[in-house]
């Protein structure tokens, strides 16, 4: 049963995780699991944070931004013995390559408020992708309105 687009966003802003897909130009699509944070105003944002070890603050998914601004955002439920409970939600993006301060301080402090792990840091986030969330679309196996997850 599709999802209607309140729906949809209901269920992505619930998520605590989901799976970003980039474009690189030569593998095709890249993606990745990402934690995330949106606002009202329909930007999200994911942060490319200082917690986890990485080789670089620089990282693929943003370098595939640079050369093509259209990502995905995929956030699913899964129940392996009731499959009536199964639903997915993807969010079409566009990245915004200069928001304003505002618009990161806001979003930075949605993440910090939203998981823990970023909270005792300082410096939390080397930086933040934000994207506009362009478009919506979801799929559930029950009706919305028994929704159980």
């Amino acid at each position: 049963m599709r999802l209607s687009d309140e729906e949809a966003f209901n269920r992505l802003e619930r998520q605590d995780h989901g799976v970003l897909c980039t474009v690189h130009p030569t593998r095709g699509v890249d993606a990745v699991p990402v934690v995330f944070a949106m606002n009202c105003a329909g930007r999200l944002a994911v942060p490319v944070d200082t917690v986890k070890p990485k080789t670089s603050t620089r990282l693929q998914r943003e370098r595939n931004l640079d050369g093509d601004p259209r990502a995905t955002l995929l956030v699913d439920h899964w129940d392996r013995h009731d499959w009536s409970r199964l639903w997915w939600v993807r969010a079409e993006l566009r990245r915004e390559p200069a928001p304003t301060a505002a618009l990161e301080a806001g979003l930075a402090g949605l993440l910090v408020d939203r998981y823990e792990q970023y909270r005792e840091l300082v410096e939390p986030f080397a930086q933040l992708l934000v994207f506009r969330i362009v478009r919506v679309t979801g799929w559930s196996a029950e009706q919305p309105s028994t929704s159980r997850s």
